[in-house]
C-alpha cells in the first residue's frame, strides 16, 4: 500500500514486535507496517463504526488478518497492559491526542504522534510524563505536518539542552539543531505574519515574534543551516 509523505514519515519512526495504530481509519499505516516488515503484529484500533468497517475490509482484502487485528474502542481502551511496545496517533488535533493519552490507563514505551497542529502541547506533555523526544520531522503537504517520536526515559530530556527553551518547545529541538529546511521556511512565514501584526503592539503578538526570531537566530547559526 502506498502512503503519502506524512504517513511515510510516521512509518519511518516505527519498528516494534507489536504496534498499535490508534484511530486507524482505513488501516493504511498498519498494512504498510506489516508489508514493510517493520512490525510482526499490529493492532488497528478505531472507535467509529464506519472507519472500523473500512479497516476490517482493507485488512481482509490484503490477506493480513493473521498479522493485523482490528479492534473497536476509545483510544487505548482495547489494548491490554504490556501488549504493545509502541503506538501511533495520526491526523488528529493535538488536543484530541492529549485527551486520548490522558485517558489511557497504560501507555507503551514509544509513542509516534502526528498532530495536525500545536505540537508544542505534546512536547510539553511529554516533559512531565516520563517521555523523551528522540526524533521528529516536519513534512510538507497541505500544510507542514509535524511528526514526533517519544520514548520513555528517566530524567530531563537531553533534546532541550543547549537550545532556546520556548523556541524548542514550539518548533522542535531536533529540527532546530538540524537546521531543518522545512522549519526554516515555516519560521520565515511566521516571522512575516507576526511582523505585520506587531505594528499594533499587542503583547501576545510581540511575544510570539520573539520566539520566532529566537528560533531563526539559533537555526541560522547552526553549522548545517539552511540558506
Amino acid at each position: 500500500m502506498t502512503l503519502d509523505a506524512r504517513l511515510s514519515a510516521v512509518l519511518a519512526f516505527i519498528r516494534a514486535d507489536t504496534h498499535a495504530d490508534i484511530g486507524t481509519d482505513h488501516a493504511a499505516l498498519p498494512l504498510a507496517l506489516i508489508e514493510s516488515g517493520r512490525c510482526r503484529k499490529v493492532i488497528a484500533a478505531e472507535l467509529h463504526p464506519g472507519p472500523l468497517q473500512l479497516a476490517q475490509v482493507a485488512v481482509l482484502r490484503a490477506g493480513r488478518g493473521q498479522q493485523i487485528e482490528v479492534r473497536q474502542g476509545d483510544g487505548f481502551a482495547p489494548i491490554a497492559p504490556n501488549e504493545i511496545q509502541s503506538a501511533s496517533l495520526t491526523g488528529m488535533g493535538a488536543r484530541t491526542m492529549l485527551g486520548i493519552l490522558e485517558r489511557a490507563a497504560h501507555l507503551p514505551r514509544a509513542l509516534i504522534l502526528q498532530p495536525n497542529a500545536e505540537p508544542e502541547a505534546l512536547r510539553r506533555w511529554a516533559t512531565t510524563h516520563g517521555y523523551h523526544l528522540t526524533a521528529e520531522a516536519l513534512v510538507p503537504g497541505f500544510w507542514r505536518y509535524p511528526v514526533l517520536k517519544f520514548e520513555q526515559a528517566p530524567g530531563a530530556d537531553p533534546a532541550y539542552s543547549g537550545v532556546p527553551q520556548a523556541a524548542a518547545l514550539r518548533y522542535g529541538p531536533h529540527l532546530l539543531m538540524a537546521a531543518d529546511p522545512h522549519l526554516h521556511a515555516e519560521l520565515r512565514a511566521q516571522e512575516r505574519r507576526f511582523s505585520a501584526l506587531a505594528v499594533y503592539g499587542r503583547p501576545g503578538v510581540l511575544g510570539e515574534l520573539r520566539v520566532v526570531q529566537d528560533a531563526l537566530a539559533f537555526l541560522l547559526a547552526a553549522p548545517t543551516s539552511a540558506p
